[in-house]
C-alpha cells in the first residue's frame, strides 16, 4: 500500500482499543502538500484527529522519526508551547504499513505569506507578529528537565556540529561548484562564536507556515512540524526565522524582501529581536550576523539536496527544480552578508 492511503477497517480496530469512545466507520483523507511525513485528517462520525505517519519502504535510519515527534509534543502539551493533544503512537508496521501516531485535529489558519496579504489593518499584523514571537520564546523558556526532554538531542557545540553536518550534506549533493558556497564554508568555522552554553528544545524549523493560528484571533494555537527538533543553541531558531525574512519570494518560498514593513505593521528584525530578547530575558546577542549567515547557508545545503534528487529524478516536489535553482543567488546574497 502506498503512503497516500491507508487501510481504515485495520486502523479503526487499532484504534477503538486506545481511544476511548472512538466513533464508527473511520475515513481517511491525506493533507495536501509536501510533508516528508504523509498526513491524514481522520474522521469517525462527528469526531476528527490526525494520523502523521513514516513513508512505507526503506529509509534513512534517523529519517522520518515520528516517534519522536510524538514524543515532544506530548511532553509539551502541559506547557506555554501550544501543542495539540496527542492519543497514540503506534510502532508495529503491521497495522498501517509504518509506524504512526495520532492526535488532536485543530480548527485554524496556516498563514503563508509573511507580508500577510489578507490582514484588515497593520495592528492585526503585528499582533501576529507579536504572537510567533511569544511562541518562540515560551518553546525556548520550557525546562527540559521538568518536561522529560534532557535527552532528547546531545548537549554543547551545536553549530559546530551543525555546520559540519550541513557542510557533508552540501558537498554530497554538488552538481556544480559555486564559489560564493565554497567562501561560506571556510568563513562560518572561522567566525563561530564560542559556545555560551545555553541549551534549550530547538524546533530545527520555526517559521509562520508552521504555525497554526485561530479561526478569527491573532494568536497562535499550536506549533507543528518537529521532525527536525532537538537540544540546542535556541538561536538557531531565531536567526532561522529571521533569515527566511531577507529572501525575496522565489522558488516556493516566501519572503519578505523589499516589504516595507513598517507600512505594514511588521516589526523590523531588531523590534523582533528586542521582543524576544525580552521574553527569555537576554540582554543581547553577540555575533548575530554568524547566525544569520549559518542560517541561510543551511537552507542553501537543504535546497541543493533537493536539485540533487530533481537531478536524479526522484524528487518529491514539483517546485524541486525550481527551488534547486535558488541555491546559487542565495549564497550569492549570504556571501554579501560579510561583506
Amino acid at each position: 500500500m502506498s503512503a497516500q492511503d491507508l487501510d481504515t477497517s485495520r486502523l479503526e480496530q487499532y484504534l477503538a482499543d486506545t481511544i476511548p469512545g472512538l466513533q464508527s466507520p473511520l475515513t481517511a483523507e491525506k493533507f495536501a502538500g509536501g510533508q516528508s511525513n504523509p498526513t491524514f485528517k481522520l474522521t469517525a462520525g462527528d469526531q476528527s484527529f490526525v494520523l502523521r505517519r513514516k513513508p512505507p519502504g526503506e529509509l534513512l535510519k534517523s529519517a522520518h522519526a515520528v516517534d519522536r515527534e510524538f514524543r515532544v509534543i506530548s511532553a509539551l502539551y502541559n506547557t506555554d508551547v501550544p501543542v495539540p493533544r496527542t492519543y497514540t503512537l503506534c510502532e508495529d508496521e503491521s497495522v498501517i504499513g509504518s509506524m504512526f501516531y495520532v492526535m488532536e485535529y485543530l480548527e485554524g489558519r496556516i498563514l503563508w505569506d509573511p507580508s500577510l496579504p489578507d490582514a484588515k489593518s497593520k495592528q492585526e499584523r503585528f499582533e501576529i507578529f507579536d504572537s510567533m514571537n511569544a511562541t518562540m520564546a515560551a518553546l525556548h523558556n520550557v525546562d527540559i528537565d521538568e518536561v522529560g526532554l534532557t535527552d532528547y538531542g546531545r548537549p554543547g557545540n551545536y553549530f559546530e556540529r551543525q555546520v559540519n553536518r550541513w557542510t557533508k550534506q552540501y558537498r554530497a549533493s554538488e552538481l556544480e561548484r559555486i564559489p560564493e558556497m565554497d567562501r561560506l564554508i571556510d568563513y562560518l568555522p572561522a567566525n563561530m562564536p564560542e559556545d555560551d552554553g545555553r541549551l534549550g528544545l530547538v524546533h530545527g524549523d520555526y517559521r509562520l507556515d508552521n504555525l497554526m493560528f485561530h479561526p478569527t484571533e491573532n494568536r497562535t494555537i499550536a506549533l507543528l512540524d518537529w521532525e527536525l527538533s532537538t537540544l540546542g543553541n535556541p538561536l538557531a531558531d531565531l536567526a532561522n526565522q529571521c533569515a527566511a525574512w531577507l529572501l525575496p519570494g522565489m522558488g516556493g518560498i516566501q519572503g519578505l524582501q523589499g516589504a516595507d514593513r513598517a507600512a505594514l505593521g511588521i516589526p523590523s528584525d531588531e523590534e523582533y529581536i528586542e521582543m524576544y530578547c525580552e521574553r527569555t530575558g537576554r540582554k543581547s546577542i553577540e555575533n548575530w550576523s554568524f547566525y544569520i549567515v549559518f542560517s541561510l547557508f543551511r537552507l542553501a545545503a537543504i535546497l541543493q539536496g533537493v536539485a540533487m534528487r530533481a537531478h536524479q529524478g526522484n524528487a518529491s516536489s514539483k517546485e524541486a527544480q525550481a527551488r534547486g535553482a535558488m541555491v546559487k543567488p542565495l549564497a550569492e546574497l549570504t556571501a554579501s552578508l560579510i561583506d
